[in-house]
């Protein structure tokens, strides 16, 4: 398993019994990443036997009560448990003001620094982190206040090397990182044995998209084209199209038309509207138009190998 999405809670600004608002965990190659933190993200880290302690970058999208609300509770609960290590929050500056004032206010020492990365919500993509493994860049949505998108890319990986073929043609292990690259490897006696006959082709990099909240935003279909797994909001259906425009949300058909234009693998849709008790009108919806949609529920995974 390459990816891995943990929803935590899948509700819009009012939780409703079984769905807390936004929150999510996503595992890429086992680096743990928190995506928005609306309230009973914890509740549910601990229902669903996520350890918050491996948790290193929090995205959050935008600075609306059920995208962040969870936030403090999160820290202050790392604080209690022990958390040294450096936690990263890539923010809207206004958060950033925001959790120093609740520290500051509730007299928290923490015995961990907080990092904070300033996101931009408008013009083309922007890299916000990168390791050797994966990059993320964060992208303007249109909704009522500055809101982001997230794109997770594992980089590309290195080709399979013939361990059987390289033992036989004793190539030292000082080259044969560099024929994983995709260099061609040259025997003591002159002989080039071309990389194609020595390794066979890479896994292939997986990648995921968040896009919540937003109006139907076509200009981003070029930025999440061909994603493995798209998460989109889908606040209302089409019964509710006015209401979805007045509060710059997405319907179930949107979501899916999008999801159709970016020619995705995957469609999940949530931050349903509490309206709606029974979301698979809004999942009926969206398959008329994409039919490989799902519907985000807590506690669900989704996986992509």
């Amino acid at each position: 398993m390459s990816l891995s999405l943990r929803i935590l809670g899948c509700s819009s600004a009012t939780p409703t019994p079984d769905r807390y608002s936004t929150a999510q965990v996503l595992n890429v190659l086992e680096r743990f990443f928190l995506i928005d933190c609306g309230e009973g993200a914890q509740i549910n880290m601990r229902r669903f036997g996520v350890n918050m302690l491996r948790i290193n970058h929090i995205f959050i999208s935008h600075v609306h009560g059920d995208h962040f609300l969870g936030l403090p509770g999160v820290i202050s609960s790392m604080s209690m448990h022990g958390r040294t290590s450096d936690l990263h929050i890539y923010c809207h500056e206004k958060l950033h003001t925001l959790i120093e004032a609740f520290l500051a206010t509730f007299e928290m020492p923490l015995e961990f620094k907080i990092i904070y990365h300033h996101l931009v919500s408008e013009g083309e993509p922007q890299l916000i982190y990168e390791d050797d493994k994966l990059t993320v860049h964060s992208f303007p949505l249109r909704h009522r206040v500055p809101t982001c998108g997230f794109i997770f890319r594992e980089k590309p990986k290195l080709r399979h090397l013939n361990g059987m073929l390289a033992n036989e043609l004793q190539i030292p292990i000082s080259k044969r990182f560099g024929i994983k690259q995709g260099e061609d490897y040259t025997a003591p006696d002159g002989t080039v044995y071309p990389n194609d006959t020595l390794t066979n082709e890479p896994d292939r990099a997986c990648s995921y998209a968040f896009m919540s909240d937003t109006v139907k935003l076509t200009k981003a279909v070029p930025w999440i084209e061909g994603v493995d797994l798209l998460y989109h909001e889908a606040t209302y259906g089409e019964d509710n199209l006015k209401r979805a425009r007045e509060n710059n949300h997405s319907t179930a058909r949107q979501a899916a038309e999008i999801a159709q234009a970016a020619h995705v693998g995957k469609l999940i849709i949530g931050h349903y509207s509490s309206r709606y008790k029974n979301v698979q009108p809004l999942v009926d919806e969206a398959r008329k138009v994409f039919p490989e949609t799902y519907p985000a529920k807590d506690g669900a995974v989704f996986e992509v190998k």
